[in-house]
């Protein structure tokens, strides 16, 4: 799966206050959908199946999916909602005048115009119970209306996608919490060892499984399960990758580029360089050389 695709870019959001006995049957939509019932209560129906739509629910929407909403005839709900692909999928051609289009009719709906869905399960209905505000403020601030963005509203436009990006790492990370796929946890803690790294302070796994509040076996377990090494082989390897840099663009000698990067001597530095690049650091520098010779 190539993850340096997934953008993710709102079409439309905003607040949508159903009239009473109000219905939408069958909706088709082109995009993924996210929605927060803030207010009343009605009825979500989703493969053949009907909930209580009721304040906290959630709701998330793989594109193309057929759902239905039904407002109560005394108390009708009130939602806010957002329409959006998880990277931007241009259908300017056949929807002209809107961004984020919508089908009531499964032999109308253009299959190959349906936004591609995310690569991991993700639950179609929760509930976010106390934290409702937030979650509505979170999604409130990314509120765009479902123009196609044009040179006057670009700017909009580029503060409405800064604002869905935290607002959908927030989904996400709450999503994705119970299930087995990339801790969101270790992604930061990532960040924190490669500043470490980067700026010579001490790497102690301890302190990093500390940090977290797990065990080490339970560290080393999630961290292997969100980058598919061991914490001993994502250091080296980023040690690795920034000496390969050094020795193809940098003046630093071998042993130079072995201190820098805190290798216990320039002999451990070349093992290690071997073994991950298959070649020796001063043969790399060769290599690299040559290659820029030969363009």
């Amino acid at each position: 799966m190539d993850f340096s695709k997934f953008h993710p870019y709102v079409y439309y959001a905003t607040k949508y206050a159903f009239y009473r006995g109000q219905t939408s049957y069958n909706r088709y939509v082109y995009s993924s959908s996210i929605y927060i019932v803030t207010e009343g209560k009605g009825i979500f129906g989703l493969r053949g199946k009907q909930y209580e739509a009721l304040p906290g629910m959630l709701v998330y929407m793989e594109a193309g999916q057929p759902h239905d909403w039904i407002a109560d005839a005394t108390d009708p709900l009130v939602h806010v909602c957002c329409y959006f692909d998880w990277y931007y999928v241009d259908r300017t051609e056949v929807f002209k005048n809107h961004a984020a289009p919508l089908c009531y009719d499964h032999a109308q709906l253009r299959t190959e115009l349906v936004g591609e869905a995310f690569p991991y399960p993700l639950p179609e209905i929760s509930s976010i119970g106390a934290s409702l505000l937030n979650w509505t403020d979170l999604l409130q601030r990314s509120f765009i209306s479902s123009d196609h963005t044009t040179e006057r509203t670009f700017l909009r436009s580029m503060a409405a996608q800064s604002h869905f990006a935290i607002f959908i790492n927030h989904f996400l990370t709450y999503s994705l919490q119970e299930r087995h796929i990339p801790d969101p946890r270790i992604g930061r803690l990532l960040e924190r060892i490669e500043v470490d790294l980067i700026n010579g302070h001490a790497i102690d796994l301890e302190n990093y499984s500390e940090s977290l509040g797990v065990s080490r076996g339970y560290f080393f377990e999630l961290f292997k399960k969100t980058t598919g090494l061991s914490p001993i082989q994502y250091i080296n390897q980023f040690r690795i990758n920034r000496a390969r840099e050094d020795l193809s663009s940098s003046n630093l000698s071998v042993m130079q580029i072995a201190d820098k990067y805190h290798f216990n001597s320039v002999h451990y530095f070349s093992r290690m360089f071997s073994k991950y690049v298959g070649m020796s650091p001063q043969t790399y520098r060769e290599s690299e050389a040559s290659s820029k010779t030969l363009l």
